[in-house]
């Protein structure tokens, strides 16, 4: 509201506090006369001054396209896109305001650890101590883990690389997520983003949309306001009935409640277009995919997925995870998956941008770390490599949906820092592996031979349905509640200073989401 008169007129908050919204930053763009303005970005610089780079998001899995803005070699500010197919004209605070992260812990150099503490040392010796360490080990001894940010160019060239290392334990869920990898319609958001708008009931299984990801929340929101869309949901206790912006009736956190018998199920059989969106909190346990299947089995019987219509749909959390999927980042059946890697004790393990995972089980590893902050993965690293953010590179994700999607390089990885992909080839070449490409192209190429899908960009392939083959057993043990910090779960946010304000502020607490 204002106060004043005339020339002495301010915009001001009445209650002098912090809006709790995960959309708040929109309200810079709503302003209609520039009195709602961006605070980190207050002063620093003149629209005609920045560089204006479209690129894609990668914050969460929903690949919401925006604008990076950019002033010499820094990162002032990042705008939405308009995508009336993703996010429409929005995006979430987290994705509009961690950039200032970016210029924080960065990797500029190589690093080695000698006597116990990593040393700043030149590409060639990085390579040789990897080099050193490798000679005599066996493939079935090495493994390789992807984390949440990574494009699946590099990735591609680091599956390549392990196979010719002789190798197959690798693994792009470092969360232990369980998917059924066989088919593509188990494990995306099959009804799309746009689509919500058609729908007329859902069930939400083990997810806060809310926070896994806010500009899906908020279309969930705007079919709501349009009416008659009732919403269930089975998952940890709720504070409110509010909490994820539009009331919903809170079914329990029993998993065993999904099925074809519950009352909530007679609405979905009623409706015309149902869907169910099942997220990490279900998949995360150890009978995830027993949940999954139970989760399709009641989508097959309630009629959520018919030839016209599929409402099952996985809500992803990282930006890397479908991409990692499709291109098969995931073991066959000789290779070890996160979960064997950590008592496997291997000698061996390559961490491509993996920051979240619990190390104490790789403590006697060779830990081989790339990625561009200096985060945790990089305090547990015997070799540090420095790539490039996703503001750095021409990077290829796929989001929660299936949407291939390209980052195009705003600014340039600072210091001696190179994009992923060139140095795990440039590696391959020390390690007496040569992969067969040399370019960006070459390596596209590569993965649409792996899957056809990346033949082309901004398209979602409509996947055929299969049902599940395989039904465990569900634990009687409930559903946990969504528990972390939803503006601190990757290395830029956790180096934001403007991320750190907001979750004091909320007192959001944890360390990731």
């Amino acid at each position: 509201g204002a106060i004043g008169r005339g020339e002495n007129m301010e915009i001001i908050s009445y209650l002098d506090r912090t809006m709790t919204s995960e959309l708040s930053g929109n309200v810079i763009d709503l302003c209609p006369v520039g009195a709602l303005t961006s605070k980190p970005y207050a002063f620093k610089g003149r629209s005609w001054e920045l560089t204006k780079t479209e690129s894609i998001d990668v914050m969460d899995a929903v690949g919401s396209n925006i604008r990076v803005d950019t002033y010499g070699p820094q990162v002032l500010r990042i705008l939405p896109c308009l995508n009336d197919d993703i996010n429409e004209e929005w995006i979430s605070d987290k994705t509009r305001f961690a950039c200032d992260g970016l210029n924080q812990q960065r990797l500029d150099k190589p690093y080695l650890k000698i006597k116990g503490k990593l040393q700043p040392v030149t590409w060639e010796e990085a390579f040789a101590a990897i080099k050193r360490k490798l000679k005599g080990v066996s493939g079935k001894q090495i493994g390789a883990i992807a984390g949440d940010q990574v494009d699946v160019e590099a990735m591609t060239v680091l599956k390549d690389l392990l196979i010719a290392l002789g190798s197959s334990n690798y693994d792009c869920r470092q969360d232990g997520i369980k998917f059924d990898t066989n088919v593509r319609s188990h494990y995306l958001f099959n009804t799309t983003i746009a689509g919500i708008e058609q729908a007329d009931a859902c069930l939400i299984i083990g997810a806060h949309p809310r926070y896994d990801a806010p500009i899906i929340n908020a279309r969930l929101r705007k079919r709501y306001l349009m009416g008659d869309f009732p919403i269930g949901r089975i998952a940890g206790t709720v504070q409110t009935p509010w909490e994820l912006t539009y009331p919903f009736e809170q079914l329990g956190d029993d998993p065993r409640l999904i099925d074809s018998n519950h009352p909530f199920a007679k609405k979905l059989e009623q409706a015309k277009n149902p869907m169910i969106i099942i997220g990490k909190q279900a998949l995360q346990r150890h009978d995830g995919m027993a949940i999954l299947a139970q989760a399709a089995k009641l989508a097959e019987t309630c009629k959520v997925i018919r030839d016209d219509w599929n409402g099952f749909n996985v809500l992803h959390t990282a930006a890397a995870r479908i991409g990692g999927l499709d291109i098969g980042f995931v073991p066959e059946k000789d290779g070890l998956d996160i979960e064997g890697m950590s008592k496997a004790e291997l000698k061996v393990l390559f961490l491509l941008g993996v920051d979240e995972l619990d190390m104490t089980p790789f403590k006697k590893s060779f830990v081989i770390y790339q990625g561009h902050h200096g985060d945790m993965g990089a305090a547990h690293a015997d070799v540090i490599l420095p790539g490039a953010a996703y503001t750095e590179k021409s990077g290829t994700y796929v989001n929660t949906e299936g949407r291939v999607q390209r980052t195009q390089p705003a600014t340039f990885p600072p210091g001696e820092a190179k994009e992923d992909w060139k140095i795990l080839r440039a590696l391959s070449e020390v390690l007496d592996k040569t992969l067969p490409y040399d370019t960006l192209e070459q390596v596209r190429h590569r993965m649409a031979a792996i899957n056809h899908v990346f033949t082309i960009t901004d398209y979602i392939k409509p996947t055929p349905w299969q049902s599940f083959k395989h039904h465990g057993k569900i634990d009687k043990l409930p559903l946990a509640p969504w528990h972390g910090n939803f503006y601190m779960t990757d290395p830029i946010s956790r180096n934001s200073v403007t991320m750190a304000k907001c979750s004091q502020e909320l007192n959001m607490g944890g360390v990731n989401g």
